[in-house]
């Protein structure tokens, strides 16, 4: 038996009833909470009936670094909308049987036992395999680019300075100056490109802040 956390707009008695038919601990994450309990193996995020709160949640669960897969329930109609970008593991729709709800569940659970697989917004970074997909796309990166981009994605929202960074990321014995850090970043954020750029954010003075979501570039100024 799972334990199946439900995150995000819907609540448990709100599921399809497919759900309520398997053998599964169906819990309620207390709103607003990002953070399912750690016995959870499976979060279920229902999309049904308002995709944008949907994405909002995976992204949100995403950047608190949730290490159990995410599910997305959906309809027919939204297949075309979500994608890789959301952070989620599979999706599956409102109307599917027990039977393929259950096989999903099994497959999401043997692949986060036997996998080191960082989720963070738009990223899917394979620990094991050394590879990065951002957006669905593969990015190629040098080790020391993976490295650094693997402990932005773990380490979500806090503001990292150049010091903290190039020990965790270099090491101790690194004896380069901080500059380093600010080189690497210049080129992750070449190879991130337009598009993703923005979730690693500059703090004045200090450091780097990685988010899940893009950070909103400086407003443009009003045409005279």
């Amino acid at each position: 038996m799972a334990t199946l956390a439900v995150v995000g707009p819907g609540d448990v008695d709100s599921l399809p009833a497919a759900f309520g038919l398997l053998d599964h601990a169906l819990v309620q994450v207390s709103s607003g909470s990002w953070t399912p309990p750690a016995a959870t193996d499976v979060v279920l995020v229902d999309g049904r009936d308002d995709l944008a709160l949907a994405r909002d949640a995976c992204l949100q669960l995403a950047a608190h670094d949730c290490q159990a897969p995410v599910l997305l329930v959906v309809t027919a109609q939204a297949l075309g909308v979500f994608g890789p970008s959301w952070g989620i593991a599979d999706f599956v729709l409102d109307t599917a049987e027990p039977g393929e709800i259950e096989a999903r569940i099994r497959l999401l659970r043997r692949e986060n036992a036997g996998s080191h697989i960082v989720r963070c917004g738009p990223l899917v970074i394979d620990e094991d395999a050394y590879t990065v997909m951002l957006g669905g796309q593969p990015l190629e990166l040098t080790y020391t680019e993976f490295e650094l981009l693997k402990y932005f994605a773990l380490n979500p929202g806090r503001v990292l300075s150049r010091d903290h960074l190039l020990s965790e990321v270099w090491g101790y014995d690194y004896y380069g100056g901080t500059r380093t850090v600010d080189v690497h970043v210049r080129r992750l954020r070449a190879k991130l490109g337009p598009e993703y750029d923005g979730h690693i954010g500059t703090v004045r003075n200090v450091g780097y802040r990685f988010l899940a979501t893009r950070q909103p570039g400086p407003a443009a100024p009003p045409h005279p």
